[in-house]
């Protein structure tokens, strides 16, 4: 009798090791490639540190590629299962014929990133018109950044190869040391540097090109197809984790955000990334829902059309999955 209590407590008590033992290895891993490191992106961080990949037994293993180029290759030689980068890096790729597609099947950010920072005006003196004959500290040509950048300037009067001085050869890592140390009269920023910029009197934000250029699917995550083909249960759980973290990220308060983001950040303060992350919040650069809409693809070519990037039209129905996102939505 006593053997039998002495096994029945035994039971008892490793009882739910073993089943946090069957559920570690019953979670599905997926190797997450990020072209950066960014506050633009706190849906997917929000979804990692609230758990809701968790709850859907989901493991991330979250690498920042630090670029475009990068984390395609990334992609396109397996060492990672999942990109988050600008759809216009799969038109690019698609274009060249892979052995396989990459599909684009969950829209992170809907509108350019990027603000306007001036170093000697502020929002209330400033008109599109002062940039002709300044010195414009722009993003890499061929990114993102740099195509909706050159699209607002142009909707505003502006050609920005004619009526200023573009710079637009310096690493993206180095833009913002670029302008602090002096280079420029304007500079196009991602946060927390144009609010740490503005804090330390380097300069006033005084337009965004998220609010100028529309919507677009600004970034977004993609995969090869055989892996869509495969794995469609694990990107559904995946594409209703990040529906539940872009929810959360528009009915929490900036301190609940910052909190969420900071293990993320550590070299940036908690007010900081609050302000930031509100900023996005405000003009819904952070995507209300997943699905990637057909006039969001057809204006960002548009956008990639008139920079004289785009190498051909890319096919909608071919190159875009919106089936788990349309999915979670309806649940």
């Amino acid at each position: 009798m006593k053997v039998l209590s002495a096994l029945l407590c035994f039971f008892i008590f490793i009882g739910p090791l073993t089943a946090c033992s069957f559920q570690q290895e019953d979670s599905e891993t997926i190797r997450l490639a990020e072209v950066t490191r960014s506050i633009f992106y706190a849906p997917l961080y929000v979804a990692m540190e609230e758990g809701f990949f968790e709850e859907e037994n989901l493991n991330i293993e979250l690498t920042t590629t630090w670029g475009g180029d990068k984390t395609m290759t990334s992609l396109l030689s397996d060492g990672s299962d999942v990109a988050l980068v600008g759809a216009e890096t799969s038109i690019y790729v698609n274009s060249q014929e892979p052995a396989e597609p990459i599909i684009n099947f969950a829209m992170l950010t809907q509108s350019d990133g990027t603000f306007l920072m001036a170093r000697n005006e502020t929002a209330e003196t400033f008109d599109w018109e002062n940039l002709k004959g300044s010195t414009f500290l722009g993003q890499r040509k061929g990114g993102m950044p740099q195509m909706a950048g050159e699209f607002v300037l142009k909707k505003n009067n502006i050609d920005p190869h004619r009526d200023l001085d573009l710079i637009q050869n310096i690493d993206f890592a180095n833009i913002a040391n670029a302008y602090a140390s002096g280079t420029g009269d304007y500079v196009q920023l991602f946060e927390p540097q144009a609010t740490m910029f503005e804090q330390k009197g380097l300069g006033h934000i005084v337009a965004s090109f998220g609010e100028e250029s529309g919507a677009v699917p600004y970034t977004v995550f993609m995969a090869k197809e055989g892996y869509l083909e495969e794995k469609g249960d694990t990107l559904e759980s995946f594409t209703r984790a990040i529906y539940k973290a872009q929810q959360w990220i528009y009915e929490s308060s900036p301190e609940e955000i910052a909190a969420a983001l900071t293990p993320y950040f550590d070299d940036t303060s908690e007010e900081i990334i609050a302000d930031s992350a509100v900023r996005y919040r405000d003009q819904e650069s952070y995507a209300t829902s997943p699905v990637l809409t057909e006039e969001a693809w057809d204006n960002l070519q548009d956008i990639m059309e008139e920079a004289g990037e785009l190498p051909e039209r890319s096919d909608y129905e071919k190159f875009v999955d919106n089936q788990w996102a349309e999915k979670v939505m309806n649940e």
